[in-house]
């Protein structure tokens, strides 16, 4: 029996702030709840919304957290830890632009914004665990990403040892979220050194195909990419725990594609879109996530370099619950059935 995907829901990164109804996580769930939305993703680096490693270390405060949330309405669908797991694996010609994902105790010391990041992790694991949620939202890091086009010819071995070491840091966290019960779902992202299938089935090697090294799909980054999302989908249906609804557009030009001239996000050949003003053919996606029994949210992440958040939240919300396909408990055809048996089938075979 095929599940009906849950949401609508909504990504709260990108819209979170200093004034109201945006500043706390009760003004914003409320605004959310608001605009028909069921349930929200909590970026954990936003303070004003929950205090992580209090929410690993105290069930109580956790339970408090995901009252403010159900009262409502709403569920939490994941905790997001896209800056964090960023910064479990950075390359040094990124440490000064990463540096402000972390404390300003760890900053210029890659190794403390390392051992920082590593730690933040686990409590992400404990606090998913604490909350009662089964999935994770987040990035793996980059070592390798400075050397994605081969010129000059890359050294042999260098990528491999990228991917091994990525591997040894995350093992231990990979173990953590499953003695938590929950699966790590890595959104595949340019910048990250997990940025298509192919660069993840090399991380899934090395991680010896660790239960928990699962996916967040999200098509707008395969548009930018010219990857077939569709065929993801099918791929990798096992292991695509979590959903972000995004949107994208490729319009390459004479002048540039798909590496984008080093452009503002308004002027690239591609770009991402508010859902339904860019390209991505949703209502397909949903199609195969419906046929392939995903059990997940979908999740709206708002980006868009021309449309206002709160227009795109809005409209998002629409979107998505015209996009949810509420399976159906029967066959189409069911009212031609004959109610034969098996002597009726033998008969109709030429066997009886």
């Amino acid at each position: 029996m095929a599940t009906t995907i849950k949401g609508p829901a909504i990504f709260l990164a990108q819209f979170a702030g200093d004034k109201a109804p945006f500043d706390n996580l009760d003004n914003i769930c409320k605004w959310a709840a608001g605009l028909g939305y069921k349930g929200v993703q909590i970026p954990t680096w936003v303070s004003s919304f929950i205090d992580l490693e209090k929410a690993a270390n105290s069930k109580a405060y956790a339970d408090e957290i995901k009252g403010v949330v159900n009262s409502h309405g709403l569920e939490i669908t994941e905790l997001s830890t896209h800056l964090q797991g960023q910064l479990v694996a950075v390359h040094p010609a990124y440490d000064t632009a990463f540096d402000g994902f972390a404390p300003a105790s760890v900053h210029g010391n890659p190794k403390a914004r390392q051992e920082w990041a590593v730690q933040t992790m686990m409590n992400a694991a404990k606090a998913s665990q604490n909350l009662g949620l089964n999935a994770h939202a987040t990035f793996s890091g980059a070592l390798a990403w400075p050397y994605l086009y081969p010129w000059p010819q890359r050294p042999a071995g260098l990528v491999e040892e990228a991917f091994d070491e990525l591997a040894r840091r995350w093992t231990p966290i990979l173990n953590a979220f499953d003695e938590a019960g929950v699966d790590v779902c890595y959104e595949i992202h340019p910048g990250e050194d997990l940025h298509d299938g192919v660069s993840y089935e090399m991380f899934l090697d090395r991680v010896k195909n660790h239960p928990r090294a699962n996916l967040l799909y999200d098509p707008s980054h395969f548009v930018l990419q010219q990857l077939d999302y569709l065929d993801y989908i099918d791929i990798y249906k096992d292991r695509i725990k979590a959903f972000h609804v995004k949107d994208a557009e490729f319009n390459p030009t004479g002048r540039q594609g798909v590496y984008g001239g080093f452009q503002s996000w308004v002027n690239r050949a591609g770009r991402f879109r508010s859902i339904g003003d860019g390209q991505v053919d949703f209502p397909a996606i949903f199609a195969k996530m419906a046929a392939n029994d995903f059990q997940g949210w979908a999740v709206l992440e708002w980006e868009c370099a021309l449309k206002h958040p709160e227009d795109g939240a809005r409209e998002g919300a629409e979107l998505i619950q015209s996009y949810i396909i509420r399976v159906t408990e029967k066959a189409f055809d069911d009212f031609a059935s004959g109610g034969t048996d098996k002597a009726a089938n033998r008969k109709m075979l030429g066997l009886s």
